[in-house]
């Protein structure tokens, strides 16, 4: 078989085209109408009241936190089991990343253990949803917490369009503001960018001057805050139009591609996939805790199969060499792997990827 990649973003024909028929008007390339479009395309499928696009999902979270008033030296609680943009993007202004361990369950934040690390300094909490995950404690657990805390609620929604609460609110929605990532693994993409929601046209208002250098109005250069430039560009919003036209059938798709994998690695000892709860969520990628997991990795790449080390304790990491011990994140270091997981994937390729699996764990090599 062909080798099979760990993700690969999906482009067609109608994306080269939109491009393409863009050019041929001659336009400024800079956002202007087709990222309005997006951007209400985007609110439209999530039914937040406001969207605004920006050039990546990093610097998505960073203006979403300054622009609910997080400062330099403020402490924000963020999970240690998350990709590292969730504490750079506060990093990046002086505020201090505090690391909670993350439920075993779910991979979201352990809000017992958010408890107990509150101090005078804590001004918000970033909730990742874990590739689409829920925490077991419950969104509404997370709002009442940090209201009773006096507590910013930022959702880093990443890796979660498309996935809902059980109430049906989409993920993203129920903070102060939540963010989406359109880097080139996600379930749709244009290349880099990221996007903000929310239901506050105060912070609204504020994330649209902060994403361009803080101007009065659109063109002109008298400025009435700071602010800085991470605009979008038309060129990426009319690859995203095209993507989100196709996003409701990746959603499915993603899910189908979750119940394959169920099925086929159903009874190996060894691996472990984590649960989802397809009727309201969406898997952005195929997360399994494995024993002997290097072993596996290199196996399957001999049989043409692709995978990528999960998330490391980000504590952990050279860049921040926080103390502190957090155990399932630390195990999700150890015995974490993401399997082959872009949407193209197809049934005879998740069957042959179960079945190198189960060879593995078959010989011997538990």
């Amino acid at each position: 078989m062909d080798f099979i990649m760990q993700m690969r973003p999906w482009f067609g024909e109608e994306e080269k085209n939109a491009v393409c028929a863009y050019m041929e008007e001659d336009g400024f390339i800079t956002e202007f109408k087709r990222t309005e479009k997006f951007e209400k395309m985007i609110a439209e499928y999530t039914k937040a009241k406001h969207c605004i696009v920006v050039n990546n999902g990093t610097v998505s979270l960073t203006l979403a936190a300054m622009a609910c008033g997080i400062a330099a030296g403020d402490e924000v609680l963020v999970p240690n089991y998350t990709m590292i943009a969730t504490p750079n993007s506060v990093k990046m202004f002086g505020a201090v990343p505090v690391f909670i361990d993350v439920e075993e369950e779910t991979l979201c934040m352990d809000l017992e253990k958010a408890e107990q690390a509150l101090t005078a300094k804590t001004k918000a909490l970033i909730l990742v949803t874990a590739n689409g995950r829920y925490p077991k404690a419950g969104i509404g657990a997370f709002v009442n917490f940090c209201k009773k805390n006096n507590l910013i609620l930022i959702e880093d929604s990443a890796q979660s369009l498309g996935s809902c609460y059980p109430d049906g609110q989409h993920m993203g929605t129920v903070g102060q503001v939540g963010s989406f990532s359109f880097s080139a693994p996600k379930i749709i993409s244009t290349g880099q960018g990221g996007a903000l929601i929310t239901n506050d046209d105060e912070i609204a208002y504020k994330l649209r001057r902060l994403k361009d250098f803080g101007r009065s109005g659109g063109g002109n250069d008298f400025h009435d805050s700071i602010g800085y430039n991470f605009k979008f560009t038309e060129l990426q919003a009319c690859i995203g139009i095209e993507q989100m036209k196709k996003v409701s059938k990746r959603v499915e798709r993603k899910k189908e591609i979750y119940s394959l994998y169920k099925k086929g690695l159903a009874g190996i000892r060894g691996i472990k996939l984590f649960e989802q709860d397809i009727e309201h969520t969406v898997p952005w990628f195929y997360d399994c805790i494995c024993d002997k997991r290097d072993e596996l990795q290199t196996f399957l790449k001999e049989k043409n199969i692709g995978t990528r080390l999960m998330y490391g304790p980000i504590n952990k990491q050279i860049a921040y060499q926080v103390s502190g011990e957090h155990k399932v994140s630390e195990t999700v270091g150890k015995k974490g792997l993401w399997l082959p997981s872009f949407a193209q994937l197809s049934d005879k390729q998740i069957e042959y990827i179960c079945i190198s699996i189960r060879e593995f764990y078959d010989t011997g090599n538990r």
